[in-house]
C-alpha cells in the first residue's frame, strides 16, 4: 500500500525547467504508462546535456476543470523525461517541452504507482480543499530517482502539485 510520507506538503517555487523525452495521450482506464518508460529510458544515453540522474514523470491535463470533471476515461498526455541545460542535438522520436514552472505542493510518496489512490484522494480531496491553495492549470510532475523500479513496494518519489493561492 503507498503512502504519503508527509500529509502536509512543502510549498515550493519551482522555476521553468527544460525537458527531454517522450509522450503518449493516455487515460486512467487506458494505461500506457510502462510501455512508454520501457521504449524511453533505453533512449535515454543519447540525450545531451542532461542535468543530474533523476526521471521526471510529468502530466499535462487539456483543461482547468479535468479534475473537477474526472473521468477515468477522460485523455491527458503523460511524459517520460529528462531534465537537460539546453535543447541542443535532441535524438530523434524525442520532444522537448518546457515545464513552465511557479507554485507547487510537494508530496514524498512511498509505493508503487498502482496503489497511489489513497494518497491521491487525500491531496485532491482533503488537503487541497482545506488548504489555502486550489489547484492550478499547469504541469503536474513526479521526481523518481536513477534506481526507481515501479513495482517495488518501497520506491519513493516526490509529487509535485501546481498550485495558486486562493
Amino acid at each position: 500500500m503507498g503512502i504519503l510520507k508527509n500529509p502536509e506538503p512543502e510549498i515550493v517555487e519551482v522555476s521553468a525547467k527544460k525537458l527531454i523525452g517522450s509522450s503518449v495521450r493516455m487515460s486512467m482506464s487506458q494505461n500506457r504508462l510502462a510501455g512508454l518508460w520501457g521504449s524511453f529510458r533505453p533512449r535515454v544515453p543519447e540525450i545531451l546535456h542532461r542535468m543530474g540522474t533523476d526521471f521526471v514523470s510529468m502530466a499535462v491535463y487539456d483543461s482547468p476543470d479535468y479534475f473537477s470533471a474526472f473521468s477515468m476515461e477522460r485523455e491527458f498526455t503523460r511524459w517520460a523525461t529528462v531534465e537537460v541545460s539546453e535543447f541542443a542535438a535532441i535524438p530523434a522520436e524525442l520532444e522537448k517541452h518546457t515545464l513552465q514552472g511557479g507554485l507547487y505542493a510537494m508530496f514524498e510518496y512511498r509505493g508503487r504507482p498502482m496503489d497511489f489512490a489513497q494518497a491521491a484522494n487525500h491531496i485532491y480531496q482533503v488537503w487541497l480543499p482545506a488548504s489555502a491553495f486550489a489547484l492550478d492549470n499547469r504541469e503536474h510532475f513526479e521526481i523518481l530517482g536513477p534506481g526507481y523500479r515501479p513495482d517495488d513496494p518501497d520506491a519513493e518519489e516526490t509529487i509535485w502539485i501546481p498550485v495558486c493561492r486562493r
